[in-house]
């Protein structure tokens, strides 16, 4: 069993599962997510949890659950939640996205989030671990499922934040306004100014009115190979050599 790490000093200690390891993408999403007065949020395919804990360690009033199909990942998502004293505003449930109405009201939750699998099936290269295959590839969710789940359980006026990646920045939108959720802000993620976009992340709000909101984009790393300020910000860095 791996020891508990933490991201910066004094943030949420997590230890990983071995299927589900910790990416900068869910990192970058977690800071993305624009709170603000919503207190009820779900983690759609939640791996050890990490979006929970570092979502609920921003803002004390919020309160989060994590939907995950893998048992093992969701008793490491659990195993978090305790370890941070974030129990009684986390929790964490059993189960698959495409079914969510036997979990869950519709409309119980005024945010959710996801980082769903980025390839659809058949591409990109197969893990032969199954669990670590089922979170690269649409095996057991489409893009369509987690945009068709999130309409179900956002209330209206909710919003779905994800993040993708870059090329199928066209599958994305396609499939949140086909599912009743209209985009309204997007940023793109690039190593550095000079490489193109790999990442999107991309905030939808159900019965939201047309209207996108295009920000500027996020880069790691400035053209001379340091970390940018803004990534130095998102992993509480600043200031360090």
């Amino acid at each position: 069993m791996n020891d508990f790490v933490s991201l910066w000093d004094g943030g949420p200690k997590f230890r990983q599962s071995e299927h589900f390891k910790l990416g900068t993408d869910s990192v970058l999403l977690a800071d993305f997510v624009n709170i603000g007065s919503r207190r009820k949020g779900i983690d759609l395919g939640c791996g050890s949890g990490i979006l929970p804990l570092l979502l609920l360690s921003r803002d004390a009033r919020l309160c989060m659950t994590g939907l995950e199909i893998n048992p093992e990942a969701a008793e490491a998502a659990r195993d978090n939640l305790t370890a941070n004293g974030l129990s009684g505003r986390g929790s964490v449930v059993v189960g698959d996205i495409r079914r969510v109405k036997e979990h869950f009201r519709s409309g119980e939750f005024d945010l959710v989030v996801a980082n769903p699998p980025y390839f659809a099936e058949g591409s990109g290269r197969q893990s032969p671990d199954e669990a670590k295959a089922a979170a690269r590839t649409e095996t057991n969710c489409t893009l369509n499922d987690i945009c068709r789940a999130a309409a179900y359980l956002c209330r209206t006026g909710g919003v779905l934040c994800l993040v993708h990646r870059a090329e199928r920045l066209c599958d994305v939108l396609c499939a949140l306004r086909e599912n009743g959720l209209e985009p309204k802000r997007l940023r793109t993620v690039s190593h550095d100014a000079k490489k193109e976009p790999s990442l999107v992340l991309v905030e939808a709000r159900r019965g939201g009115s047309a209207g996108l909101k295009l920000m500027p984009p996020l880069f790691v790393r400035s053209l001379d190979g340091t970390e940018t300020d803004e990534i130095l910000r998102i992993y509480h860095r600043e200031g360090t050599p």
